[in-house]
């Protein structure tokens, strides 16, 4: 069967392996992240995260341009966000966690915008008070990560619309439906404010620049998916004096039952959420997620297994497994077939569990530290 891939802020299906990314980037026209702009962003950051090292974030629009402005002194502000339809997943977990390290080396301000119309507008399933109650809920998770609150400030759409919509309107009247149609599929049945809101998703880009009346950079790390977004922004904003937002994309974690498949919230057992207990954790991996393995032990042990396509593998590489060396040590054993697949499920889901169950005490303390993080118009 071939495999068909879409990729668009509202649709992921097929399995996306290396050869896809690479067309992904032809076909959107962006550069991937070298050794050389590697070492840039070194002798800034001392270290590398592991995220960049092993091309989990893997392509970048004008990462240059932000070094060359950082190296004059003009520090550039990070932006990135979250549509609230649900619960918060490992998958969503894995940009954050990056640009958190991102604000912690370069020492900048975060905006994080949570785009509760959006949600409301492209989901019939749903209301607005449900929206809210979710966006409540995701706040937590982001604050558990550890941003400064004295540099991260919390947009929500509906919130904060004083400041938002104004600006807002000046994207929309530089885009045409036909740009919309194009970079989005939407047609004559698609509902007035799902056309009209990426003009909001456009407003943190600049929004900083407007309030410090000066051009200040905006870097924009998000899921390849959240890409076309930005390809109007980037269009728009010169043409309203302000940069063109950079941008560095990430690859998506599997869900756990096909290796190259982005994380579903339709499926709760492809998924783990940051909400899941460890016997829920521990039940997912060993029985849902898809194995690089052989049919039999005898056989596995014979053979090996292939990393490659392993889920609980991935997961250690995209996420779970820091260190290197570990990492290394697990790769070569399972393809050896001295480790076995129920064995690396199980490492797996330990440090699943390690990872929740701090994630989750920092979740319930951030309960009290909401009201630090929220942008007040």
């Amino acid at each position: 069967m071939e495999n068909e891939v879409k990729v668009t802020p509202y649709e992921v299906k097929g399995i996306l392996d290396d050869e896809e990314y690479k067309r992904l980037m032809k076909e959107f026209g962006i550069q991937g992240i070298n050794q050389a702009l590697l070492n840039r962003i070194k002798k800034h950051t001392k270290d590398i995260h592991f995220m960049l090292s092993r091309g989990v974030f893997f392509s970048h629009r004008d990462m240059d341009f932000i070094l060359n402005e950082y190296e004059k002194g003009n520090k550039f502000f990070l932006y990135t966000g979250r549509g609230p339809s649900g619960g918060t997943h490992i998958g969503h977990l894995l940009p954050w966690i990056f640009t958190q390290w991102l604000q912690e080396k370069f020492k900048v301000d975060l905006w994080f915008q949570l785009t509760d119309d959006e949600k409301f507008m492209f989901r019939q399933d749903l209301e607005l008070d449900q929206v809210k109650k979710l966006t409540e809920e995701n706040i937590l998770d982001i604050i558990a990560l550890g941003f400064d609150p004295k540099k991260t400030h919390i947009i929500v759409d509906t919130k904060n619309s004083k400041t938002l919509y104004p600006e807002a309107i000046k994207v929309a009247k530089k885009i045409t439906f036909s740009t919309t149609k194009a970079v989005f599929g939407f047609t004559n049945e698609t509902n007035v404010g799902s056309i009209f809101f990426t003009a909001m998703q456009a407003v943190p880009a600049f929004l900083p620049s407007v309030l410090a009346k000066k051009n200040i950079p905006c870097l924009i790390p998000l899921g390849i998916d959240q890409d076309p977004h930005f390809r109007i922004a980037r269009d728009v904003l010169p043409k309203l004096g302000y940069y063109k937002p950079s941008i560095m994309h990430s690859k998506f974690l599997s869900g756990l039952k096909v290796y190259g498949g982005k994380m579903s919230t339709s499926d709760p057992d492809s998924t783990i959420w940051t909400t899941d207990t460890p016997e829920e954790v521990r039940k997912k991996i060993m029985k849902h997620a898809f194995s690089g393995g052989q049919a039999s032990i005898e056989e596995h042990r014979k053979k090996g297994g292939n990393p490659d396509i392993d889920v609980a593998y991935q997961w250690l590489n995209y996420f779970f497994e820091p260190d290197d060396k570990k990492l290394k040590k697990i790769h070569d054993d399972y393809k050896s077939g001295k480790l076995l697949t129920g064995e690396l499920k199980s490492y797996l889901v330990d440090k699943i569990n390690a990872f929740l169950k701090e994630h989750q005490k920092k979740r319930e303390l951030a309960k009290k530290q909401v009201d630090k993080f929220m942008f007040k118009d």
